[in-house]
């Protein structure tokens, strides 16, 4: 775990070097595409962890206590919409961003 975060610190400080390495004689650096792609790999990453998350609890509830298949079921595929979504929307966010940026 502790190299792990050695190595998104580095990176951390990598991307903050982005500007200081930059050409004198060229225009500023526009970083909005780079921040629009992580806070998308977030949002999908967190997604997708929520969403095993979720699938494996209705999985364990479901050997639990079969009969109860039917609200087991409703309430998971209604999660699952609504994580979704919240990425669906990051999405769009992120297509609004990033064509305002240029």
């Amino acid at each position: 775990m502790r190299k792990l975060q050695y190595v998104f610190m580095a990176l951390a400080a990598l991307c903050f070097a982005i500007p200081a390495f930059a050409d004198g004689g060229t225009s500023t650096i526009n970083l909005v595409p780079i921040g629009a792609g992580i806070g998308m790999a977030l949002a999908a990453g967190l997604c997708g962890l929520g969403q095993g998350k979720a699938t494996a609890s209705a999985t364990e509830a479901l050997a639990r206590n079969p009969g109860a298949r039917a609200g087991i079921m409703l309430f998971l595929v209604l999660g699952l919409a609504f994580m979704e979504s919240l990425t669906l929307f990051t999405l769009v966010i992120v297509f609004a961003v990033v064509a305002n940026a240029k």
